[in-house]
């Protein structure tokens, strides 16, 4: 019997048409047009569109990520269902992917696939790209691997993705790790596994978490607005190893007295923040004040782990050691 596969559509270059009228790319394609767009779709699998939105991916929120998990893993308690595809905008795919990636317990592939030209640009990817992650979902071989990312006939892990292109189509890589697997015509080849994922559960998204990029130069002004706005959460997008501005200091001062807790991440493309240097502004005196380390994900990725955590386990914002041992990891 042939396997079924459900495609989640939410909008995104992948789904849009140029519009005279307004001088650009705007939403048109409806998740039943996407699948009669790709040629030889019918034979992969048998396909189910549901269209949970059509906006574009910059209008996408944490909430609306928890909305779309919740809405996969329902449906992927069906026995009929092999796997599922989300269509999606490129620009906060790896966030998207991410946070689906932190929430997901079935052994089932998540597949999230967009595409860097729209439906009526000359020689659209998305067709392509959404050929391939239907064919990665409906493959056994995908079991067990978490949310992945398909685009450009690769295969990335969700935690280790980043756009590294504002146009070009092969935009989606991993540094220093490079994908997973790659699409051939035959079949889905996979040569290595993402290992260290841990899968949460928090009921509801209650927790509200900021990020402040470390800028040159910068003090306490933006964790002084965090702290009026009573975020739970502030992540701090360090540079290289995780330093900051030594003015920013005082800013997690106040933050932790607020019982707020602060995470220091870095904006290297990968890498770990650690507490190599004991400089001012360094993490060794971050954590000295009270902040803890992230991990090598992105300052994005880390806003929201951190806010999937704090929902699920919000006393920890007092507990240091045993969130940055879940976050570290």
């Amino acid at each position: 019997k042939m396997k079924k596969v459900v495609v989640f559509t939410t909008g995104g270059t992948i789904a849009m048409k140029y519009d005279e009228k307004q001088g650009g790319l705007v939403p048109a394609v409806s998740g039943e047009d996407l699948a009669k767009a790709v040629p030889g779709l019918d034979k992969l699998a048998e396909i189910e569109v549901r269209e949970f939105s059509n906006v574009a991916s910059c209008n996408m929120s944490p909430e609306r990520m928890f909305k779309l998990s919740q809405t996969i893993e329902v449906a992927l308690t069906d026995p009929s269902v092999a796997g599922a595809v989300v269509t999606h905008g490129t620009d906060t795919l790896e966030e998207t992917s991410y946070f689906l990636d932190l929430l997901h317990a079935s052994e089932k592939p998540v597949c999230v696939v967009g595409a860097m030209r729209g439906a009526s640009d000359t020689s659209p990817d998305g067709p392509a790209n959404i050929y391939q992650a239907v064919q990665v979902a409906a493959s056994c071989e995908a079991k067990d691997k978490g949310v992945l990312v398909v685009l450009n006939n690769l295969i990335h892990a969700a935690a280790q993705v980043r756009k590294t292109h504002s146009a070009n189509c092969d935009t989606f890589g991993s540094p220093w790790w490079g994908p997973i697997g790659y699409c051939d015509q035959d079949r889905v080849v996979f040569r290595r596994a993402p290992l260290g994922r841990k899968v949460f559960n928090p009921e509801a998204l209650t927790a509200t978490v900021d990020l402040i990029p470390a800028e040159t130069g910068l003090g306490t002004e933006y964790l002084d607005v965090a702290i009026a706005r009573k975020v739970n959460g502030i992540v701090i997008e360090g540079f290289g190893r995780g330093n900051i501005p030594p003015a920013m200091i005082p800013g997690i001062d106040r933050a932790r007295k607020a019982g707020i807790a602060v995470v220091i991440a870095t904006r290297a493309f990968a890498g770990r923040p650690y507490e190599t240097y004991a400089y001012p502004g360094s993490v060794g005196d971050s954590k000295a004040h009270g902040a803890i380390r992230g991990s090598e994900a992105s300052g994005a990725q880390n806003r929201l782990k951190l806010m999937v955590i704090l929902s699920q386990y919000p006393n920890l914002a007092n507990e240091p050691k045993e969130l940055e041992a879940l976050m570290d990891s």
